[in-house]
C-alpha cells in the first residue's frame, strides 16, 4: 500500500469525485452558459469537497451522457481547461477519468499533472453502450510512449452498467488482472453511479489480491462507510457529497464534512 500512503498521507483514503457539467460535444451542453458556467460550478464544487476534507479528487466529466468509449477531441481538450483553470485551487492530490476512454483519461492526467486516473483497461462487455471492448497492452504502451509511468492506473474490473462476456468468476477475473496487466489498484462498483457496491464482492475481491489496493468505486455513504473501509483500502465516492445525495445535485459541503468526520475516526481505531 506504500504508494497510496504516499501519496494521499492517510491509511483508508476518500478520492471525491468532481462532476464537470455537459461539455461541448456532449448532448446537454449548455451552449447559452458556456464553458465559463462550466468551470464556475467545477470550482464550486472542488472547493466545497476540499472545505469537507476529502483526500483527493478525481475530475470526470460525469454529465456527458451518453457516455462514450472513444471521446471525441474536444471532450479531453475541454476537460483539460476546465481543469487547467482550477489548478490554482487544487490543494488535494487529483486524478481524472475521461469516461469511458482509457487512453484519452491518460492523455489529460499528462496534460494537466494529474496523479492517477481510473478507467475500463481490461475485459470484454455487454453494456448500455453497446459491445465494450479494451486493449490493455496497447494503452499501457501509449502510455509510456507519453513517459507517463508515474500516473497510476486503477482498474475498475466491475464496470457500471456492463456484464462480463465469459462466464468468469470475479475472483479470478481480479487475478488474473492483476497477473498480466499489473494494475496500481482495482476498483469495485455498483450498477451506476451512486448505487452501493455489494460487500460480498469487495470482499471477495480483497482476498483474491491482497496485495494489491482495492477502491470501493460507488455508493459509499455515511451509513454504510465504516463497512466499506473494513474491507476496501480505499473509497471513490460522488453522489453522497451531493445535496440531498442526488447525483445531478452540486455538492453539499455539510455532507462531505459529515462523511469525512466518520472517515477520521473510524481511521483512529484501525
Amino acid at each position: 500500500m506504500s504508494w497510496l500512503t504516499e501519496l494521499f498521507n492517510v491509511p483508508k483514503p476518500v478520492i471525491a469525485m468532481c462532476h464537470f457539467q455537459a461539455l461541448p460535444g456532449d448532448p446537454r451542453y449548455d451552449h447559452q452558459k458556456g464553458m465559463a458556467w462550466v468551470i464556475d460550478k467545477a470550482r464550486a464544487d472542488l472547493l466545497a469537497l476540499q472545505k469537507g476534507g476529502v483526500d483527493g479528487v478525481m475530475f470526470s466529466n460525469e454529465f456527458s451522457l451518453p457516455y462514450l468509449t472513444k471521446v471525441e477531441p474536444v471532450t479531453s481538450t475541454a476537460m483539460a481547461r476546465v481543469i487547467g483553470e482550477l489548478k490554482r485551487d487544487i490543494a488535494v492530490p487529483y486524478g481524472v477519468n475521461v469516461l469511458w476512454d482509457p487512453a484519452a483519461s491518460i492523455d489529460v492526467a499528462m496534460a494537466t499533472d494529474a496523479l492517477f486516473v481510473r478507467e475500463i483497461f481490461t475485459g470484454v462487455y455487454a453494456s448500455d453502450f453497446g459491445i465494450w471492448n479494451t486493449n490493455c497492452g496497447e494503452v499501457i504502451r501509449h502510455q509510456y510512449r507519453l513517459g507517463a509511468q508515474k500516473i497510476k492506473l486503477l482498474f475498475n474490473i466491475v464496470p457500471e452498467a456492463a456484464a462480463y462476456l465469459g462466464n468468469r468468476k470475479i475472483e479470478d477475473i481480479a487475478r488474473s488482472t492483476v497477473f498480466n496487466n499489473l494494475p496500481d489498484a482495482l476498483c469495485v462498483s455498483g450498477l451506476t453511479a451512486g448505487s452501493e457496491t455489494d460487500t460480498s464482492i469487495l470482499k471477495t475481491v480483497k482476498t483474491a489480491v491482497p496485495d494489491t489496493p482495492v477502491f470501493v468505486n460507488t455508493g459509499v455513504r455515511l451509513s454504510n462507510v465504516e463497512e466499506q473501509l473494513a474491507i476496501a483500502d480505499g473509497a471513490v465516492t460522488g453522489t453522497t457529497f451531493k445535496k440531498d445525495g442526488v447525483f445531478f445535485n452540486p455538492v453539499d459541503e455539510s455532507r462531505v464534512k459529515a462523511f469525512m468526520d466518520k472517515v477520521k475516526a473510524f481511521r483512529k481505531i484501525l
